[in-house]
């Protein structure tokens, strides 16, 4: 499941530690890409199954990036990319869902409500696919405070860049 479900549970996680992001830039075997501005405000947390992530307190949002290259399913369209994305999740209301441009390719851009193990969530999920890579950009917030988290989010998300040959 992409390790989706261990990316959910970071709404839960209290620790933290320090994500491998550099500049504004990650890099690992095979993959690269740029995000956008990171609050102060969001301390990094370093969990399995996402690339970086963060959580604003404040805001009670956990965001997340994950990336994988080369992978048996790649090549699914958008819409079947993010379904997998919320297999978990339950009482699945999509408020917004639809391709916009994102990185010079278009995304699925999804704001839904769903419940993870019963406790109710706001998700905001940006799913790209670019240069043999799929991109999961993804908040996770208390639902009377997702309004809160989303210009922080939106920020971070619209400055995303595939680095591809930089890799």
């Amino acid at each position: 499941m992409r390790g989706f479900a261990t990316a959910l549970a970071l709404s839960l996680l209290a620790a933290c530690s320090g994500a491998r992001l550099e500049g504004g830039v990650y890099r690992a075997a095979g993959v690269a890409f740029r995000v956008g501005e990171v609050p102060a405000s969001w301390r990094a947390l370093d969990v399995s199954g996402a690339r970086v992530a963060f959580r604003d307190d404040a805001a009670g949002a956990t965001t997340f990036v994950n990336a994988r290259c080369g992978e048996p399913g790649d090549d699914a369209p958008l819409v079947a990319l993010t379904q997998h994305l919320f297999f978990l999740l339950t009482d699945r209301q999509v408020d917004e869902q639809g391709v916009v441009p994102f990185d010079g390719r278009e995304a699925l851009h999804t704001r839904m409500r769903a419940r993870l193990d019963g406790v109710p969530k706001a998700y905001d999920v940006y799913v790209l696919k670019k240069d043999g890579c799929v991109y999961d950009l993804v908040q996770i917030a208390e639902p009377e405070r997702a309004e809160r988290a989303r210009p922080a989010f939106e920020a971070f998300a619209r400055g995303f860049r595939a680095l591809g040959d930089e890799k």
